[in-house]
């Protein structure tokens, strides 16, 4: 193997390392936002699970920030909530730099 399909080699491993991990900053992100949304509705420990999964669920089904955004809003408008995409913007940053510190630490 030549130095440069060594350094290609590296490169590419290390691409698909950084994906691994921001695929998994990015789950905990979304984690603490719906954990955050159930706590804001006052929803029942017994749903909290559930409600989180389907926070979960909204990233994969169609990844980007958007449609989590999108689902948690109408989630919000169903239970009379009025939440700004400001504010939900806002807060799925905060939840992003939590997540980042926490995989940081180990927690």
């Amino acid at each position: 193997m030549t130095t440069f399909d060594s350094r290609e080699k590296a490169f590419e491993d290390k691409f698909a390392h950084d994906e691994e991990i921001m695929f998994k900053v990015r789950a905990r992100r979304n984690r603490l936002f719906g954990e955050w949304v159930a706590q804001t509705l006052d929803m029942p420990k017994a749903e909290i699970s559930a409600y989180v999964d389907s926070v979960l669920a909204a990233d994969l089904e169609d990844a980007g920030d958007q449609y989590v955004i999108r689902k948690v809003r109408a989630d919000f408008e169903k239970h009379g909530v009025d939440m700004s995409d400001h504010r939900l913007e806002k807060h799925l940053e905060e939840c992003m730099s939590e997540a980042k510190a926490q995989m940081l630490t180990g927690d």
